[in-house]
């Protein structure tokens, strides 16, 4: 399988050229990495160099490197590549870059915090291609699904192999050991070269008992026991595009309120599918979904949003949150993350990725739906 093809990002740089006049720009220079690689497949990695990628109206685009990344940036379907020698230079990068970009009106997605100069008069901040982001192609969607199915495969493995390992004194970092290594395996078998060279990773962590409490909580040399929450989030991303899917298992029998709280994680992400539909707003999804756990009664356990944007970044805008008024459009990509969060007690939080269509929300992390609350017991 290979990553996006040359066509999809020629298809990108078309559609910001389009999109400039609106902008009231004659180009863009895109200077933050995950821009870059979104316009031009360009996947590299970062350093205190700066890189950018240049769009005007009706020019092919430029690639703006340093020299040590001169030919790696050939490797890229663009034919337009420029370089400075070094940083911090005589010069400030991004000051050269401007002065390449020979705009009037140049929109830059980044302003760069070390340079402490003024910058010319015609430069702005765009966000131009921060929100083109936000919505996916059909290509980026394929990916993104794909992605899900692995971080589900990589639950699956907790499911299948959590309760030997436990019996066995084995803990939580050995659990998430055996889970991201029998996933990296299947990845590396069925995706190969996309696998390898266009970004593809699998991640996670296993933590249980009163540290399932903390809302990012590390895994320990600690064996889960008996009547406690064992959270497992899992992260994969392939050909650079990510999904998210996480489960809370009992190790043993429920105990006391456990199966109520787990049942509530389940009705609360309901919640958040039903809402994710266009014409609502982010904040109205975020809304939507924690009431659930507060008319259970679990207001005070609640500690964080219900979900954040995906795509390129395992984290992005939009958020579904308190204050993002963004309107919900068809092709966004959200996680969906119900959090029951109990000090000194346990804690809960199940994950899922979530598609806006015409309609109802698409899911494609489907391990939740198959595996409800009652089936996520860690049998000792």
């Amino acid at each position: 399988m290979k990553g996006l093809s040359e066509s999809f990002y020629r298809g990108k740089v078309a559609q910001i050229q389009a999109s400039l006049e609106a902008e009231g720009l004659d180009g863009v220079l895109l200077l933050d990495v995950y821009n870059v690689i979104y316009a031009s497949g360009f996947f590299h990695t970062p350093s205190e160099r700066p890189m950018g990628l240049l769009i005007r109206k009706s020019a092919d685009p430029v690639l703006l490197v340093p020299l040590l990344e001169q030919e790696n940036a050939a490797s890229t379907w663009i034919g337009d590549i420029r370089t400075y020698f070094e940083y911090p230079g005589e010069e400030h990068a991004v000051e050269w870059m401007i002065r390449e970009a020979g705009c009037q009106r140049l929109g830059l997605d980044r302003f760069p915090q070390d340079l402490d100069r003024a910058l010319p008069a015609g430069v702005t901040r765009s966000r131009l291609v921060d929100k083109l982001r936000w919505v996916k192609d059909p290509a980026e969607i394929e990916l993104v699904e794909l992605a899900a199915r692995y971080a589900d495969y990589c639950l699956e493995q907790v499911r299948d192999y959590s309760s030997d390992i436990i019996r066995g004194g084995g803990t939580e970092l050995d659990i998430l050991a055996m889970c991201l290594k029998n996933t990296r395996a299947k990845m590396q078998a069925e995706v190969g070269e996309i696998f390898n060279l266009y970004g593809g990773s699998v991640v996670g962590t296993v933590h249980s008992g009163e540290r399932a409490a903390l809302p990012h909580g590390s895994p320990m040399h600690r064996p889960p026991q008996r009547g406690e929450t064992l959270i497992a989030g899992i992260g994969a991303m392939v050909g650079g595009y990510h999904a998210e899917s996480g489960a809370t298992f009992i190790v043993g029998e429920p105990v006391g309120d456990q199966m109520r709280c787990l049942q509530a994680a389940r009705d609360c992400d309901a919640a958040g599918v039903d809402t994710l539909r266009p014409g609502n707003t982010c904040a109205q999804v975020n809304t939507a979904a924690l009431n659930v756990l507060k008319e259970y009664g679990l207001g005070d356990a609640i500690r964080h949003r219900i979900g954040h944007g995906m795509g390129l970044q395992g984290h992005e805008a939009p958020w579904l949150a308190p204050g993002d008024e963004t309107p919900l459009v068809p092709k966004m990509v959200f996680s969906n993350e119900p959090g029951i969060y109990r000090p000194g007690i346990d804690g809960y939080r199940t994950i899922n990725t979530m598609i806006v269509t015409d309609g109802a929300a698409s899911v494609p992390s489907r391990f939740l739906a198959e595996n409800p609350p009652e089936t996520r017991i860690l049998t000792l």
